[in-house]
């Protein structure tokens, strides 16, 4: 039984596809990763088939990053500049690779994916990989760079009709090309496809912990939340990051994945400077861009590596300092430590509300990042212990969640439905 699986964006949008890749064939199924071709050794190192979708660029260049990044415009660039224009080609990509694909799966950005399910007359499940997807009026969230508008449409549901009303608005123009396809195909058109219209009448999966949220009564029918389906990947720590951690007490671990790494700033040079005001352990995860490695000497407490896997590193941290890319975030509280969020931009800051309200972190928006300030909250999540303990509660929460598992079993039940012709 042939899957495809379709997504867009950074390694934290691949990897919960390559977990449910890895989970559908350990089922006798045959899955197939269909994204960027920025991805395809990697894929293929898995194990699975790949198939090459538009547009074609690099996820990991700078520049790039620096403008996705940007609270104000990155969501609006993603969208309108990156991916809508090429709605074409990747319907043409994802159409030629079909073979005898029993289903289609979607990302909240994967427009060609509903277009060519309809066209072909497939089953297909949409995705949405944090709550903020959903946009729900009794749980709204938080998004750049309207965060004090959207903060008021939490207070009542008429505010946030409203607000999404705007929303609604504001951004349909950035899909244009998806409408124009959809009308020459002789598809009926449908709502919004960075709303209602992004989600599927065969079902949703909501790819998060219920610890950080609920399913809400408008939520698209048939949505499962399944838990975070985690791709742990069997990289080992490296040497000098594992002599490192085995020579004193568990350090502060500041990393800001691999999207936002990209447009850093200030963010080591300011964490190293708040580590030697509190006198504590580090370890620096600075990414490939070289930029991101402070210009100060690394005393003996410090160590700074481009890269370590999330779940081994994390669980040797005392605090994990990290953007709340909802990768980072779901691998913090499955290893049950306090976190320092520093948000940029997309869903980020409505991934740390939502990790505040859980208990377990405490905030600082990324332009008003300075030592500190950072070494007042480090301060704070190392000595009161009600961080730690919120911090345990959810990890034990999550260990009861089986994300991967519940979501093949919505996916292949799916795969047997057969769609109206």
């Amino acid at each position: 039984m042939r899957i495809i699986l379709t997504c867009w964006g950074s390694y934290g949008d691949v990897f919960p596809y390559l977990a449910l890749a890895r989970g559908l064939a350990a089922r006798g199924a045959t899955p197939v990763i269909a994204t960027l071709p920025y991805y395809r050794d990697i894929v293929v190192k898995a194990g699975f088939e790949f198939l090459a979708v538009h547009p074609d660029l690099d996820p990991s260049d700078y520049a790039l990053i620096a403008r996705i990044m940007d609270p104000a415009k990155g969501s609006k660039i993603i969208v309108r500049e990156l991916v809508a224009p090429h709605v074409r080609q990747a319907f043409a990509d994802l159409r030629a690779g079909l073979g005898d694909a029993a289903l289609l799966v979607s990302h909240p950005l994967t427009f060609a994916c509903r277009l060519v399910a309809e066209v072909e007359g497939l089953p297909w499940i949409s995705v949405a990989l944090a709550p903020s997807s959903f946009f729900s009026v009794h749980d709204f969230p938080t998004v750049p760079p309207h965060l004090t508008v959207t903060r008021l449409a939490r207070r009542a549901q008429w505010s946030a009709r409203l607000v999404l009303a705007a929303a609604h608005r504001d951004t349909r123009d950035w899909t244009t090309p998806v409408r124009a396809l959809r009308a020459e195909l002789g598809l009926p058109p449908t709502p919004n496809p960075l709303f209602a219209g992004q989600f599927s009448p065969y079902g949703t999966l909501a790819l998060f912990s219920r610890v950080i949220a609920r399913p809400q009564p408008d939520w698209p029918a048939n949505t499962t939340e399944t838990g975070f389906p985690f791709y742990d990947e069997d990289t080992p720590l490296p040497d000098e990051l594992a002599a490192f951690l085995d020579a004193g007490e568990p350090p502060v671990v500041f990393t800001l994945g691999t999207s936002a790494s990209g447009a850093a700033g200030g963010f080591y040079q300011e964490s190293l400077e708040a580590v030697g005001r509190i006198g504590c352990r580090a370890v620096l995860v600075t990414g490939r861009d070289p930029r991101n490695r402070p210009a100060s000497p690394l005393p003996s407490s410090v160590i700074a590596i481009d890269y370590a896997p999330h779940r081994a590193l994390f669980a040797r941290a005392s605090v994990i300092v990290h953007h709340a890319g909802v990768g980072t975030l779901a691998q913090a509280l499955r290893a049950g430590r306090p976190m320092l969020i520093v948000p940029h931009a997309h869903d980020q800051h409505d991934n740390s509300r939502r990790a505040r309200a859980a208990g377990v972190a405490r905030e600082i928006d990324a332009p008003k990042y300075r030592a500190t300030r950072v070494a007042r909250d480090l301060d704070a999540l190392l000595s009161d212990p009600s961080y730690a303990s919120h911090a345990r509660a959810a990890a034990e929460v999550m260990a009861t969640e089986r994300g991967v598992d519940a979501a093949c079993d919505v996916l292949l039940r799916a795969a047997r439905v057969t769609p109206p012709r």
